[in-house]
């Protein structure tokens, strides 16, 4: 059973809707047919201060050091996910729980 905090691999929509990607991603919100996901990436460019660095850990069994990407969140049908890759922990969780209080203004 999926969860919030849940790394997830999923065919992650580009903005322009012209196409999706299968990337990894953190599962936010969790309903009867639906999840809401913020997707990472392993591109860290000039990372803002409301994205966070994930370093590959058991827990999370990311393969290489990525970025949580906290402005590219979408609601995607379950069916999209295509498994489960780990988790974040307690403190990664923390983290990313206050870049999007700080990201929506709450």
């Amino acid at each position: 059973m999926i969860k919030k905090g849940d790394i997830v691999l999923v065919s992650f929509p580009f903005t322009n809707l012209k196409g999706s990607k299968r990337r990894p991603a953190v599962i936010l919100f969790v309903d009867d047919l639906d999840v809401i996901a913020v997707f990472i990436t392993s591109k860290i460019n000039n990372p803002n201060s409301n994205e966070q660095l994930l370093r590959p850990s058991a827990k999370n069994r990311l393969k290489v050091t990525s970025l949580i990407k906290t402005t590219k969140i979408c609601t995607l049908d379950k069916k999209l996910i295509r498994g489960k890759l780990g988790e974040l922990s307690k403190d990664e969780s923390k983290q990313l729980n206050l870049n999007l209080k700080k990201i929506f203004k709450l």
